[in-house]
């Protein structure tokens, strides 16, 4: 029987290959940010996927507990990767507003999206 670790390592892998398959291929712009989104879709998965524990719980200590320390810290989901995830998704949102804005600023002046019809782009 396949884990659910092992789905979601699957997925996430995918994802990213995916995503960098996308930028380094396509020429327009637009889907060349949608690609980076999908990259950053595929390690977010992978980020909550290592804080995984299965059948694991809130990172709470019970003093009244029948079980030791050791053995309910061994059940604790860990919350570092969630809240990791968490601030790359509003990063990530945040990014992906100001590429799409100069994207949009692009096509004003040069009325294309395409890498390929874009000339005059030197530092």
């Amino acid at each position: 029987m396949i884990s659910i670790s092992a789905v979601l390592y699957s997925t996430s892998l995918i994802l990213i290959l995916l995503g960098l398959y996308g930028v380094l291929t396509r020429k327009n712009l637009i889907r060349v940010v949608i690609s980076l989104d999908v990259v950053d879709l595929g390690v977010n998965i992978f980020l909550v996927t290592i804080g995984y524990v299965r059948d694991g719980r809130a990172p709470i200590y019970l003093a009244d507990a029948q079980t030791s320390l050791a053995d309910q810290a061994s059940r604790m989901v860990d919350p570092l990767p969630q809240s990791l995830v968490l601030t790359a998704i509003v990063i990530g949102f945040g990014v992906t507003a100001v590429a799409l804005t100069l994207l949009m600023r692009l096509y004003e002046r040069k009325g294309t999206v395409m890498v390929s019809d874009l000339r005059g782009l030197k530092w």
